[in-house]
């Protein structure tokens, strides 16, 4: 009984053990890596982007609105039924907006990363091209005419000879 236990115990470790050795080899994947510095970075823009909206650009709109505060702006949802003591139910649209400018922000940084990525790609690509030697074309294979058309001329060619 107990050798039988040992044997299925031995077995167990070795499929842990190519499931722990599987993992790994897919944590360390370059890929895998790149998205994960891609998330964090990407998060950490999101929070600058969120302090640029709501600290320095929506400041100087607010004023030239006519001195708002966006996060301030609101709709009360029905508010004859507001009691003291108790919180309204509110649509926080100038959060929403800010939102908003927030995303537009981060769009347009993420357009004008990747259109600089593909012109370095592009870039990369003719300085393959230009690199590498082009191989001489093979002629096409002829086609019936030609080949009839060159036998005409062999023949002809042989009369003359004669």
């Amino acid at each position: 009984m107990i050798s039988l236990l040992l044997v299925f115990k031995n077995k167990k470790s070795k499929k842990m053990k190519k499931i722990v050795k599987e993992f790994r080899d897919f944590a360390v994947q370059g890929n895998m890596i790149d998205m994960a510095v891609g998330i964090i970075i990407g998060s950490a823009f999101g929070k600058v982007v969120s302090s640029l909206v709501s600290d320095v650009i929506m400041p100087p709109i607010g004023q030239l609105v006519g001195g708002v505060n966006f996060t301030d702006l609101k709709i009360v949802l029905n508010p004859y039924r507001v009691k003291e003591g108790v919180e309204a139910v509110t649509l926080n649209y100038g959060a929403f907006i800010q939102a908003l400018f927030d995303f537009m922000i981060i769009a347009f940084s993420i357009f004008i990363v990747i259109r600089l990525l593909n012109r370095l790609k592009k870039i990369g690509n003719k300085k393959e091209e230009e690199a590498t030697p082009e191989a001489p074309a093979t002629p096409p294979a002829p086609t019936k005419e030609e080949i009839i058309l060159s036998e005409i001329r062999d023949l002809l060619k042989q009369q003359q000879n004669e």
